[in-house]
């Protein structure tokens, strides 16, 4: 068995990031050249291939088919996945330390299960496509093989709250432990009300406590990039009364309630909102009774009748967020019955940098698709694309994907065609405080993978079937970010099974580092390309000369290192016995750029000569390591 990295001992659903393509897709065999896997299995100037081998990929999401052909190895022999939590089973048992759901182990528990049971998307299809397009084996002919073909799967159908996802990440981490592999977790799915829209609140912060236990996070950027979802206005220039029209967007069906509004500000300031009603012409009527953020955390369903009009509206209201200090507030109104009228959104407000984003309210809670704010003419304001990225791709230690059209290679001439544009409907970034969103780009346009053979969703006609154990199983051209995300979740198992003592920061440094540029990134929206494409080989090829962390506690009380962040000179004050300790400086690449022997006590670090970015120290006393991160300014 490989030596492995040492690990030191969420949300509400969404309407998934992903829509049916009417037109062929391109098969995951034509879409792995694009990000250049293929390179990684021949082993081209690699001491190996790589596949994945010993790494965990760990799906939260909802439509698994346990029973699909894909999820075996390569001789269709052995089911890949380890575990699965199905947290709408009620049949139990449920996972040690959790009293809920059903836990599947082992192979003869999963196929006799089959698939997730009845949930908020009934019989879905959609976890069953991201998992192939992360891990899937492909076909009995191998076609529509997926990226990481040789890793372990866990799967989480999760409830719609936000301790259920959180449940579903430490199940995955314990899971990870007891097998004593690596875990990367795929997240193909995202909310705007959920946690705050800076990428903070609980789902985020349990996010980054494993990432500094060495789990690595990648998830969808989003599918908002053709709508003008967005609302900004700086009232610290501009105090007149925010005025723009919600548009209600189309789809849900049954489940569709209206719309929900999430709105936050600057630090520690405060606004007032309330709904407008106006003419279709944009004359106003009237308004509902206007609440302030000011008031305190409180939540309110009512009915408020504006000149006999009844509308229908539900608030969430927060005064300050902990820990960032936003006022934050959720707007949730009801379509409404009547022609003739329109509803808008009215802030007032004496300072701060005011936000808002518009998506669609189900009935499920799980929409996530924008409607536009516009405008009617004069003192209205219209919507933009920026700041379409929502949680938990907000999260700054995930690793948030866009999407782009991939490219097809010619196996006789090796060389590419198809147009590799930007995919239109990827959000817009950036996030508020982390201009750096998204990360990088995968292929997410039309691709083909594998359905469930359990759906009972008529929205889709599986392209390709072929039979395994006497029952059929489909594959389906589907795009979005939700297919762009478990492509890069593939990169990540190939990148630390060549080298599994990567920390997930140099895990999204490395990935970023080795992106490829073509005409297409160069001309496309800069909010949308982030640091660029994947290329798995040469992502690959740099983790393989990176040095990683063996052992990485960066709560180890015994080292503290301060200011942190640093302009100059840090301080290092190591509490042991020991007389000396051998310190080492790395940047996020895991090169190593000093090597100073330190004792316990204070110590100083002089960090003058390195340009502004993160670091890490490794202090080794001959028996331990402890690793910290330093960020120079």
């Amino acid at each position: 068995m490989k030596k492995i990295f040492t690990l030191i001992s969420l949300l509400v659903p969404c309407m998934l990031f992903a829509q049916i393509n009417a037109i062929d897709g391109i098969d995951l065999n034509k879409a792995v050249p694009d990000g250049r896997v293929d390179s990684v299995y021949q082993g081209i100037e690699l001491p190996q291939s790589f596949t994945g081998e010993d790494v965990i990929i760990g799906v939260t999401d909802w439509g698994f088919d346990y029973t699909h052909p894909v999820f075996y190895d390569l001789q269709k022999q052995n089911c890949r996945i380890l575990r699965a939590w199905d947290q709408f089973r009620n049949a139990g048992p449920a996972p040690e330390g959790f009293d809920y759901g059903t836990e599947l182990v082992g192979q003869e528990a999963l196929l006799a299960a089959q698939c997730d049971t009845f949930n908020v998307y009934e019989y879905g299809y959609h976890g069953t496509h991201v998992t192939s397009i992360a891990a899937g084996s492909g076909s009995m002919s191998g076609s529509f093989r997926g990226v990481a073909p040789g890793a372990n799967i866990i799967l989480c159908t999760f409830l719609v709250s936000e301790q259920a996802v959180i449940d579903a990440f430490h199940w995955m981490y314990q899971v990870a432990q007891q097998e004593q592999k690596r875990l990367v977790i795929n997240m193909s799915w995202g909310l705007y009300y959920m946690g705050f829209m800076d990428g903070t609140g609980p789902v985020a912060e349990t996010m980054q406590e494993l990432s500094d236990l060495g789990v690595v996070f990648v998830t969808s950027a989003g599918n908002n990039g053709d709508v003008k979802f967005h609302l900004h206005q700086d009232f610290n220039t501009n105090t007149d009364t925010l005025i723009s029209q919600i548009g209600f967007a189309d789809g849900g069906g049954s489940y569709t309630y209206g719309q929900s509004v999430t709105m936050t500000s600057s630090p520690n300031t405060s606004f007032r909102y309330a709904i407008a009603v106006a003419d279709e012409q944009g004359g106003i009527i009237g308004y509902t009774p206007f609440y302030d953020t000011q008031r305190g955390d409180f939540s309110l369903d009512t009915l408020a009748y504006v000149v006999g009009y009844p509308v229908e509206y539900k608030i969430d209201n927060v005064t300050a967020s902990v820990p960032n200090g936003l006022p934050h507030a959720r707007l949730r109104v009801k379509k409404s019955i009547y022609g003739g009228i329109i509803y808008a959104l009215a802030v007032a407000a004496d300072e701060g940098d005011f936000h808002a984003w518009n998506v669609i309210e189900l009935t499920n809670d799980v929409g996530n698709w924008g409607g536009p704010f516009s405008s009617k003419g004069a003192g209205w304001t219209a919507g933009d694309k920026e700041y379409g990225i929502g949680a938990p791709a907000n999260t700054a230690c995930a690793i948030s994907v866009s999407a782009h059209q991939a490219r097809q290679k010619n196996n006789t001439t090796g060389e590419f065609t198809g147009s590799g544009a930007m995919a239109g409907f990827t959000s817009w970034g950036p996030v508020i405080g982390n201009p750096d969103k998204p990360d990088i780009s995968a292929p997410g346009q039309s691709v083909m993978a594998a359905l469930s053979s359990y759906t009972n969703s008529t929205d889709h006609s599986p392209s390709n079937t072929f039979y395994f154990n006497g029952r059929s199983y489909g594959f389906c051209s589907l795009s979005g970010t939700s297919m762009s995300s478990p492509f890069v979740t593939g990169v990540v198992a190939l990148m630390l099974e060549a080298n599994p003592y990567l920390t997930p920061e140099q895990v999204k440094y490395i990935l970023k580092q080795t992106a490829y540029h073509d005409q297409y990134t160069e001309s496309a929206q800069p909010l949308t390309v982030g640091a660029g494409k994947v290329d798995a080989y040469q992502a690959v090829l740099m983790a393989l000369h990176a040095d990683g962390i063996e052992q990485h506690s960066v709560s180890d009380s015994r080292c503290r290192v301060y200011p942190n962040p640093v302009e100059n000179k840090a301080f290092v004050v190591i509490e042991g016995d020991e007389n000396l300790y051998d310190v080492q400086l790395f940047d996020m690449s895991g090169r190593q750029l000093m090597s100073q022997a330190m004792t316990s006590g204070v110590n100083h670090l002089d960090m003058q000569a390195y340009a502004s970015g993160c670091y890490f120290i490794r202090i080794n006393d001959g028996k331990n390591i402890i690793t910290k991160k330093i960020i120079k300014q």
